[in-house]
């Protein structure tokens, strides 16, 4: 093998590699060899068919194998030799192969930068703690006892409102005919819910006990079920109660009702549900400062084909959430691979700079220190991908099993996790209590950042409510029935990029 080297540019490398005809037949001759003791030819013993004969039935398939294996072969020897590290899978070029020729290729191929931590120590740095404060802790109770609503009988001469529930029986019916899932009795159903297809619980707000309604709807053209798409239906709908809405106290009974022994049992275990909430903001925050003083510490040259990827994924989420909050359609963004504004698009690109720079640093610190992802590890990360698919469990598990490629993307930020504790472990930390609305705005704003940097940087996050939290976990959430008019489904939640 010869190797002359065409470009040393930065991370960039180019070679012209040369495998010599001689050293091409040799390895032509042993894989020929390899098929003569298999292969059945008439009027030869297997293994006693000529060479000359084998070359001409399987010569070029033999050919194409030798050359495969010849470039893999030489490609390996040649960042050993040089002691390259790809940043990305190499690209090679070949002309048309002559046979009885030298077999020649280019290899170019980015490299990963040195990356010094040999001196490195952990940043000083602040972390926001946030305690759970008496008025957190009402808060979430309130919440609690808001969302387990009752609903209480009305008089009879009661007319229902938006807010109210109304207890029917109903029967569908499309073109005069009933259908599957269109019926059902003693069903409590909360006006102004979305629970049911658009415009049904529309058409009981005023009714009364007693009465029957004809409520006519068109299911939504996307519907789940092929056969109600798109298709006008007739609902004969008798009302037999109106209930008012009453909601639960916060007091044992409310405890009781979530599966707990009494109300200062439910604020135990809500007191320990905020302070986990708590914890995780605390991180959050605390992975930001720590990146963003890696960030301000470290400048070394990074791949641009790593920087490519990282801008288009970038650009990517851009325009998924711009399409999802309805700002833009996706036909706004044909055939368009960046921003049409130029210093946004730098931006983006700076971006994802420091992303890949701090992913390269990060890297560098965990190898350094021996930072280990266990097989343990990897395997809950792929049961947690199995149950994002129920049903289809085997088949993700399968996946996993039978692709490295997969399995090395589930386990990257597994380890950018662990080398980031690392990290904290060893800063020198100084604790400063904040509120949790102070807390909450400020991890909010990063993960607007993160989603759309320019946007965010543009508009700075304003301090919200805090969103609502769930029962603790022994409580068991009540779900309508599965034969009620199927319930609208909620928006997706995107995953925000750290």
């Amino acid at each position: 093998m010869q190797i002359e080297e065409l470009l040393n540019e930065g991370l960039k490398r180019e070679y012209k590699v040369t495998v010599a005809v001689n050293e091409l037949n040799e390895k032509l001759d042993a894989v020929l060899n390899e098929f003569r003791a298999t292969a059945k030819l008439n009027g030869f013993r297997p293994g006693k068919a000529p060479l000359s004969l084998l070359k001409k039935m399987y010569g070029e398939r033999a050919q194409g194998q030798v050359i495969s294996e010849a470039m893999q072969e030489t490609s390996a020897k040649l960042f050993e030799e040089k002691e390259i590290r790809p940043a990305l899978r190499p690209e090679v070029d070949m002309d048309e192969y002559k046979d009885g020729t030298d077999l020649e290729y280019t290899l170019k191929v980015e490299i990963l930068p040195e990356v010094n931590v040999e001196d490195f120590k952990a940043p000083a740095l602040e972390r926001w703690v946030a305690e759970v404060a008496d008025k957190d802790l009402d808060e979430a109770l309130e919440r609690i006892a808001g969302q387990q609503k009752s609903f209480k009988k009305a008089a009879k001469t009661a007319k229902s409102k938006e807010g109210d529930a109304v207890l029917i029986d109903y029967l569908g019916r499309i073109d005069g005919e009933a259908f599957d899932g269109g019926a059902a009795e003693d069903h409590q159903l909360e006006l102004g819910s979305g629970m049911f297809i658009p415009g049904f619980e529309d058409q009981l707000v005023g009714s009364k006990a007693g009465e029957e309604k004809i409520v006519k709807v068109t299911f939504p053209a996307e519907y789940h079920s092929k056969d109600l798409a798109g298709k006008e239906a007739e609902f004969t709908v008798n009302v037999k109660e109106v209930r008012r809405p009453a909601e639960a106290e916060v007091n044992d009974e409310l405890a009781k009702n979530l599966g707990l022994e009494d109300l200062d049992g439910l604020k135990e275990a809500l007191k320990g549900q905020l302070e986990a909430d708590n914890n995780s903001l605390t991180r959050a925050h605390l992975k930001r400062k720590l990146l963003d003083s890696l960030a301000d510490s470290y400048d070394f040259a990074v791949p641009a084909g790593m920087v490519d990827l990282e801008f288009a994924q970038i650009w990517e989420q851009i325009k998924r959430d711009a399409v999802m909050s309805g700002e833009a359609k996706a036909e706004d963004f044909e055939g368009k691979d960046a921003p049409e504004d130029e210093a946004e698009a730098a931006e983006f690109r700076a971006i994802a700079e420091r992303r890949v720079r701090l992913g390269l640093l990060l890297s560098e610190i965990g190898v350094k220190n021996e930072v280990q992802v266990t097989q343990e590890e990897v395997n809950r990360k792929i049961i947690e991908e199995a149950r994002r698919f129920p049903g289809q469990e085997s088949q993700v598990f399968e996946f996993y099993q039978k692709n490295e490629e997969a399995r090395a993307q589930l386990r990257a930020p597994i380890f950018e996790e662990k080398v980031v504790d690392f990290v904290i472990e060893q800063a020198d930390l100084t604790d400063k209590t904040v509120s949790r609305e102070d807390l909450e705005a400020a991890v909010r704003e990063i993960d607007e950042e993160e989603a759309n940097p320019v946007k965010a940087k543009k508009t700075p996050a304003k301090k919200k409510a805090p969103a609502k939290k769930a029962a603790p976990k022994k409580a068991a959430a009540k779900k309508a029935p599965a034969k009620k008019a199927p319930a609208k489904k909620a928006a997706a939640k995107k995953a925000d990029k750290e």
